[in-house]
C-alpha cells in the first residue's frame, strides 16, 4: 500500500482542550493591580478633574470600599500605562492614599483609545461646555482617521456629514449641535472659561468663536470695561462686523455698551477713565460703591429709576454722557480738595 504523502499529526484530547482553554484565557481581560505611580493621564484629556464636593464624596467612598470599578489603560512606549477611563478614580485614590489600583490593560491604537476615552466620560451627568467641545472634536478626528467622512467647513445649518452624524447619534445631540460645540474650541481660554462659568451663554459664544484671537482679546477687554455679557444679537453683529473688516475695540465697546432689550439702562464709564481716581486694587464694584457714596454726600437731585442705579441721582433727562461728565467733575473736585488739605 503506497505511503500517504500527507503527514497528519493527531493531538491528544488533553492537548486539544488545553489549547482551547488557553485561547479563552487570552481572550479574557485580566484585572491587574498596578502601582498608582505607573498610571499617567490620557494625552490632551479634555475632561477636568476637579477637587469639588463630588470628588470629596468619591474620596470618602474609596477610603471606605476601595476602587470597585477597574480603570482601563494601555501600555505606553516609554513605560507605564496611559489611563483611558478612570481619571477621577485615580485622583480620588491618590487623595485617599492608595498605592495601587485595579486596572484592565488593553492594547489599543490612538483612535480606538480616543473613542473609548470620550464615550466613557460622556456618560457623566455634569459635563462642562468646554469638555464636551474638545471631546466631540477629538472623537470626530478619530472617526475621520478611521475613514468616516467629515467636513467642518459647513455652516451652522449643517450638511449631511457622516462623522458628525455618528458623534451626534452616540451622544444624543444633533449633528448641527455637535458642530456648534466644536466651534467653541476656537475660543481663547479666557472666553471659554466664561462659558463654563455661565458668564457667557452658549449661543453667543458660538458666534464669538468666528472672531480671530486678536479680535477676541479686544472683545474681552470691551466686555470687562462695559461689565456686560453679550446677547446673541450683539455677538452676531460683532461676527458680521469682523467678517466685513470693521471690527475694533472701540466698535466692540460701542456694541457691548448698548442697552439690551431685557434690562434697564446702565451708565457705562470705561475703566481707564476711572482708574486714575482709584487705587489699582479697586474692583468695579468698589468703584461703583464709592461713586454712589459721593453722590449721596453731594445731595445731588434724585429722580428714582431703580434702587441700585446711578441714574436715580440725576434728572431724568440727563444722558449717559452728562452723567459721566458730572461724576468725573465731582471726582476732580474731590481730588483737588484732598490735595489742598494735604498741603495745609
Amino acid at each position: 500500500m503506497p505511503k500517504n504523502s500527507l503527514n497528519v499529526s493527531l493531538k491528544g484530547a488533553d492537548d486539544i482542550f488545553s489549547t482551547e482553554e488557553s485561547r479563552q484565557e487570552q481572550q479574557r481581560e485580566q484585572v491587574q493591580q498596578i502601582p498608582i505611580g505607573e498610571l499617567f493621564p490620557f494625552k490632551n484629556h479634555p475632561f477636568k478633574v476637579l477637587d469639588d464636593e463630588s470628588m470629596q464624596r468619591t474620596v470618602e467612598s474609596v477610603e471606605q470600599y476601595g476602587v470597585l470599578s477597574p480603570l482601563i489603560a494601555r501600555p505606553r512606549p516609554e513605560g507605564g500605562y496611559e489611563i483611558i477611563s478612570g481619571h477621577r478614580r485615580q485622583h480620588a485614590a491618590q487623595l485617599a492614599g492608595l498605592d495601587a489600583l485595579p486596572v484592565i490593560v488593553r492594547q489599543m491604537d490612538d483612535d480606538a483609545a480616543v473613542l473609548l476615552m470620550v464615550d466613557s466620560n460622556l456618560q457623566r451627568e455634569n459635563i462642562l461646555p468646554s469638555e464636551r467641545a474638545f471631546a466631540y472634536k477629538m472623537k470626530l478626528e478619530a472617526l475621520k482617521n478611521q475613514g468616516a467622512r467629515s467636513d467642518l467647513t459647513s455652516s451652522q445649518v449643517g450638511m449631511k456629514l457622516q462623522a458628525l452624524d455618528i458623534v451626534g447619534q452616540e451622544s444624543g445631540d444633533s449633528r448641527n449641535q455637535v458642530h456648534r460645540f466644536i466651534r467653541l474650541t476656537n475660543l481663547i481660554p479666557e472666553l471659554l472659561d466664561m462659558v463654563d462659568e455661565k458668564k457667557i451663554s452658549f449661543n453667543p459664544a458660538v458666534e464669538l468663536s468666528y472672531l480671530d484671537e486678536s479680535q477676541q482679546r479686544d472683545f474681552l477687554e470691551a466686555m470687562a470695561d462695559t461689565q456686560n455679557a453679550p446677547s446673541l444679537s450683539q455677538a452676531q453683529r460683532l461676527k458680521k462686523l469682523a467678517q466685513e473688516g470693521h471690527f475694533s475695540y472701540d466698535v466692540a465697546f460701542a456694541v457691548m455698551g448698548e442697552p439690551k432689550k431685557d434690562e434697564l439702562d446702565k451708565v457705562v464709564i470705561k475703566n481707564d477713565t476711572l482708574r486714575k481716581y482709584f487705587p489699582e486694587s479697586s474692583t468695579p464694584r468698589e468703584m461703583e460703591e464709592k461713586i454712589i457714596g459721593l453722590l449721596e454726600e453731594s445731595k445731588t437731585e434724585k429722580v428714582v429709576f431703580r434702587s441700585d442705579s446711578i441714574k436715580k441721582y440725576f434728572p431724568s433727562n440727563y444722558s449717559s454722557e452728562q452723567i459721566e461728565n458730572s461724576i468725573l467733575k465731582m471726582l476732580d473736585q474731590r481730588m483737588k480738595k484732598r490735595k489742598h488739605e494735604a498741603e495745609r
